[in-house]
């Protein structure tokens, strides 16, 4: 017996469900993805608590140092497109500079043209995050800087683009230093992401 296959949807099929939905699915390949959800709906948990404080205080201290300049921090309600997939992601902070690109009319909440992305880890997301996702990342050309910070332990991994397209890594794990961006001028204090998480008493093994 022969597999059912699956109808892949249009964009412009997955905006409108997106826009009708409870919860949030970003799209590839036709594909709609759900990232968060109450919990029972289609077997997912919403965001834990851990990650939605790392992601809340960065987009805060972000902002607070961004403000009056030509960037803008945003948190996970704006969508962003990479067109050369019609791939749809809600990254966790994203930063722009300049004026938004708006890549579909009459759309101002889907974006194009970021300079920093970060996500925070979690154990679903973490393998995407660090390979499909970021390889779907760096075909934006304003992409300077992509940063995964772990809501586990005190740890964020700052990529940078180099002129050659190559990225460059840096680890981040002092909890008395800072995480320095080279795509925008701030630095925020590893204390400031982390202000309020409580992390496990065992750290995860990465055997």
């Amino acid at each position: 017996m022969s597999a059912i296959p699956v109808r892949r949807l249009t964009e412009e099929e997955y905006l409108e469900i997106e826009d009708h939905n409870s919860y949030k699915s970003e799209f590839h390949d036709g594909i709609m993805y759900p990232i968060q959800a109450p919990p029972g709906v289609l077997g997912m948990a919403g965001a834990s608590l851990n990650h939605n404080q790392i992601k809340d205080n960065l987009a805060f201290e972000l902002r607070a140092r961004l403000q009056g300049g030509a960037c803008r921090a945003l948190s996970s309600d704006v969508k962003v497109r990479i067109d050369t997939t019609k791939t749809f992601n809600y990254p966790d902070v994203v930063v722009f500079c300049g004026p938004p690109v708006f890549p579909i009319k009459r759309r101002t909440d889907i974006i194009s043209n970021p300079t920093l992305i970060i996500e925070v880890l979690s154990d679903s997301t973490e393998d995407y995050d660090r390979g499909g996702k970021f390889e779907l990342y760096k075909t934006l050309p304003t992409l300077r800087e992509y940063v995964l910070v772990s809501q586990s332990e005190v740890k964020a991994e700052r990529f940078v683009r180099q002129p050659d397209d190559t990225w460059a890594v840096t680890d981040f794990t002092d909890p008395a230093g800072s995480l320095r961006f080279t795509s925008v001028s701030a630095d925020i204090p590893m204390a400031a992401i982390y202000l309020y998480v409580e992390f496990p008493v065992t750290p995860p093994d990465r055997s």
